[in-house]
């Protein structure tokens, strides 16, 4: 994807909020060989941006002054309550460079899955996006995860995905973590639940019926 900056030639708390004011929002480019970049975007054409998915997870294009060079999306910060943005990173990427970035899973066919199918397994999507290490050329928009061989009570894994060549899943200590997995309904469960009360009220209303008459 493709998107147009501009040099922001002021800095400032009060800057910011005059540049806010006329429709721009002040951004920053770091990283690489360069140094520190400060930018300003047209507002309304990143917000419809930023609604698509692949701004956040692909490599980008910026055009500044003319000039095309290749960006990632880093930190995005709004306005607590209202629909503005207050200030967006980008970082230059470096095609040489392993970068770490955070892409997101799509998933299909559990409709046709087993577990969804035959046994009424309810699939949980653990994870919905996963964060790897790779070069810049190998990083996906989104990796996909096809459910259709998923059977009752299943799990997968990180270890179970096919990550793009090159790539390494970042662990942040965590050791092969679940995905998605398939959990059987509660609806007997809660039918027998429901039945061991029945069985629980009854002698309480059989209980009932000679003190009422005693009464009489």
């Amino acid at each position: 994807m493709k998107f147009v900056a501009f040099e922001r030639a002021k800095q400032g708390t009060g800057a910011s909020r005059r540049l806010r004011t006329s429709g721009k929002t002040p951004g920053i480019v770091y990283g690489g060989e360069g140094q520190p970049q400060l930018i300003e975007l047209d507002h309304n054409a990143l917000w419809h941006a930023l609604k698509k998915e692949a701004f956040h997870s692909s490599i980008l294009e910026m055009d500044l002054n003319g000039s095309v060079s290749k960006v990632l999306l880093r930190d995005v910060q709004y306005h607590p309550f209202r629909q503005l943005i207050n200030h967006v990173d980008f970082q230059r990427v470096d095609a040489r460079t392993r970068i770490t970035a955070k892409v997101p899973l799509h998933f299909k066919g559990e409709e046709e899955s087993e577990a969804v199918k035959l046994h009424h397994n309810l699939v949980n999507h653990v994870m919905t996006e996963i964060e790897i290490n790779c070069l810049p050329a190998d990083l996906p928009e989104f990796i996909e995860i096809d459910l259709g061989t998923l059977t009752a009570g299943a799990t997968i894994h990180v270890n179970d995905l096919k990550l793009p060549k090159g790539a390494k899943f970042v662990s942040h200590g965590k050791v092969n973590p679940v995905v998605v997995s398939a959990v059987a309904p509660r609806v007997e469960e809660e039918a027998a639940a429901e039945g061991a009360d029945a069985a629980a009220a009854a002698p309480a209303a059989a209980d009932a019926k000679p003190a009422a008459k005693a009464k009489k």
